[in-house]
């Protein structure tokens, strides 16, 4: 073989390894975009939940606007978030809120016997189910990626191919930590 053979073969060796990494690359970002997006869904499902269960609470808690106003609160931070850590700690202080509300609601023997307020617990139990799982893979997704364009050689070409790296979905908070507690 001459010389030229060899070359255009080391470059053609070159062009495919760099095609497979921007090809696995990106089915990884599809992955965590997908996966933030399961995400979103989830959050979107207890975000429209909320109104009804505000509106099932308001009669039997007049005195308790305050926790009421801070589900509000936290629900209008939800719809301004735009980023991944803005997201997170809109949920953080919606779950807060959240908490709140049932933890006030155990001072209402006719709110935890009403049907409504019953049926609400148990879709907003289920949804949090739902969104912990999403968060999990959502999180697992952007790990692969990160690993992903972290090693060697991929990480001598992501700059180059226009990738980065993608925020996990965390709590910060440690308060923000514990589940949210639905009880019937």
């Amino acid at each position: 073989m001459d010389q030229t053979t060899i070359l255009l073969i080391i470059a053609l060796g070159i062009i495919l390894f760099v095609i497979y990494i921007y090809n696995s690359l990106i089915s990884m970002r599809n992955r965590v975009n997908n996966s933030w997006a399961q995400i979103d869904v989830q959050l979107k499902r207890r975000f429209d939940l909320i109104p009804n269960l505000v509106d099932s609470v308001k009669g039997y808690m007049k005195h308790e606007r305050g926790t009421l106003t801070e589900i509000t609160n936290a629900r209008t931070s939800m719809v301004k978030a735009q980023t991944v850590g803005e997201k997170a700690k809109a949920d953080n202080m919606l779950s807060g809120a959240l908490k709140s509300l049932f933890a006030v609601a155990e001072n209402y023997p006719d709110l935890k016997a009403s049907q409504n307020f019953m049926m609400l617990q148990e879709e907003l139990s289920g949804t949090e189910s739902k969104i912990a799982y999403a968060r999990q893979f959502y999180n697992d997704a952007v790990m692969e990626y990160n690993i992903k364009i972290q090693i060697f050689p991929n990480n001598l070409l992501v700059g180059i191919l226009g990738f980065k790296e993608e925020a996990l979905f965390e709590v910060k908070d440690a308060k923000q930590r514990d589940v949210v507690k639905v009880e019937f």
